[in-house]
């Protein structure tokens, strides 16, 4: 027995793991629908769901369904086709276990080649019996990891898995697997459901805060409208159509907020995402996002400031918008609708470059623009608009700067996370771009406020006379002089003179 050394860490288990930590289901009610077995080292394996799930509450009322945490199996059943049940089988196994076990399931023999099925080596040591799962019991968690199956008899289509409910007593990340070491039930399929659920509802562990999260976040765009729609409400005279434009985003996003508060609470209490509600939701978020980037950008190029129109770039701000809200869409409604193990990680990446494509373009586009407005700005000389461009310059550069680092935090939070063993702070990940997102409007809505001098920072056509005139008076031949030629003195004081003009042009500058 001595040479025989079950080590922990299987490197099939750790794999199975690594490849499905990813894609997990977003639903508490996991169904199997005729899902094929795949082959993995030397056992044949289905997937049936990973979820955080915390533990039962000390101080709940344990005798009520509703204080338990747990994963229950309901009507599973193994099928077979006809022309391969004329043999009985080994086990069919279902194996529950906490991601810090998974050292527990499969081993080794001599050091060699780790296994999850027992070998034929393994047998002759008498340490398990061939074709049977090798697992033992976990040091960390009494009476985990959970192995228990179903087997054919001879002629049978069907084997049964009796109904039984795991209660959860250690909070933890758990994976659920089916599991057989026959290659004889290679077309062997599942159907069935396992149903999960945490101390306060169905929604998975690592999804339960937002939950919370969007309720905040519903309250905070409600505030931020209050603010928003009095001002615009007192100085409806005085409204810019950029302020119609922000207005527009603000109600998109309050509308947004809503509809995932109400996502994630359904979610919650049936343990199925509703598919109307999250479509929805989704289809706003695309919508304000959309908004909010065009925006800005019209913002950066001017428009309205100082320049009336576009002109021959609005079919281009169209188009680049059209395509970001297509890709966007798309991707959220593949990430969100249904359930995330329907695609692999490589649609995944497949979906989400486009998006980060346009927007790296959208932020080049917008950063050149500004310099090119602010050039012209400081040019003319129109100082209030000149400040407040410098004030909305240095808020993007900032959400850039930390849109940068968080990226990256998140490229490492994802790379050393591999098994999701920080489960309970990966809903940081996803709400932080909510916050960022509400903070850059917060700053907007600050700097371009309904007010009584909005005006003053709209088009005017005095601008273009007074950058014609200057233009003029540099490039014009100074006059021949004469015997009438007066004074600086003389030309200050009198009425209608250019000095007079041009003190008047740079008073109103002064006051633009």
């Amino acid at each position: 027995m001595s040479s025989f050394n079950l080590i922990g860490g299987s490197a099939i288990v750790g794999l199975l793991c690594l490849l499905y930590s990813l894609h997990f289901s977003q639903a508490s009610v996991h169904d199997y629908s005729a899902e094929k077995f795949a082959s993995k080292g030397n056992v044949f394996v289905v997937h049936g769901g990973s979820e955080g799930i915390y533990s039962s509450a000390p101080n709940l009322n344990q005798s009520s369904s509703n204080a338990d945490s747990f994963i229950r199996f309901e009507k599973i059943i193994f099928r077979r086709p006809e022309e391969f049940s004329n043999f009985s089988s080994g086990s069919i196994h279902a194996v529950v276990f906490e991601v810090d076990d998974r050292e527990t399931i499969g081993g080794s023999a001599y050091g060699g080649q780790r296994a999850v099925c027992c070998t034929a080596d393994l047998a002759k040591l008498g340490v398990c019996k061939q074709g049977e799962i090798i697992h033992r019991p976990s040091t960390n968690n009494h009476g985990w990891p959970r192995v228990f199956g179903a087997s054919f008899g001879i002629d049978e289509l069907e084997a049964k898995l009796q109904p039984r409910t795991l209660h959860i007593t250690k909070t933890g990340m758990y994976n659920v697997y089916f599991m057989h070491c026959d290659p004889n039930l290679k077309e062997v399929v599942v159907e069935g459901k396992t149903v999960w659920k945490n101390p306060t509802g169905y929604l998975p562990g690592r999804m339960a805060p937002l939950m919370k999260f969007y309720g905040y976040m519903s309250l905070a765009f409600v505030l931020l409208g209050i603010f928003w729609f009095s001002q615009y409400a007192r100085f409806w005279r005085e409204v810019l159509a950029l302020q119609n434009c922000i207005t527009l985003v603000i109600t998109l996003g309050m509308f947004e907020m809503a509809l995932w508060y109400f996502d994630y609470a359904e979610f919650n209490e049936t343990g199925v995402r509703p598919t109307g509600i999250t479509v929805w939701a989704v289809t706003f978020g695309a919508v304000k996002r959309t908004v909010a980037r065009l925006i800005i950008l019209m913002v950066s190029m001017g428009y309205g400031v100082v320049r009336p129109t576009l002109g021959g770039l609005t079919s281009k701000v169209l188009l680049l918008g059209g395509t970001f809200f297509l890709a966007s869409e798309v991707l959220e409604l593949v990430e969100n609708v249904g359930t995330v193990s329907d695609f692999s990680g490589k649609a995944r990446l497949f979906f989400g470059l486009p998006v980060a494509i346009l927007d790296a373009f959208f932020i080049l586009w917008i950063f050149t623009s500004l310099s090119a407005t602010l050039n012209k700005l400081q040019a003319r000389r129109l100082l209030a608009k000149l400040d407040i461009y410098r004030r909305f310059t240095n808020a993007l550069a900032v959400t850039v700067i930390v849109s940068v680092g968080w990226v990256c935090y998140e490229l490492y939070f994802k790379s050393t996370d591999v098994y999701n063993e920080r489960w309970q702070n990966a809903w940081i990940i996803s709400a932080f771009w909510q916050v960022l997102s509400f903070a850059l409007l917060c700053v907007i809505c600050a700097l371009w406020a309904p007010s009584q001098n909005s005006m003053r920072y709209a088009y005017s056509d005095d601008s273009e006379e007074f950058d014609k005139d200057m233009t003029l008076t540099l490039i014009k031949p100074s006059p021949l002089p004469t015997k009438d030629v007066r004074s600086p003195s003389d030309m200050k004081s009198t009425p209608g003179g250019d000095g007079t003009s041009n003190l008047g042009d740079v008073v109103e500058d002064k006051t633009e």
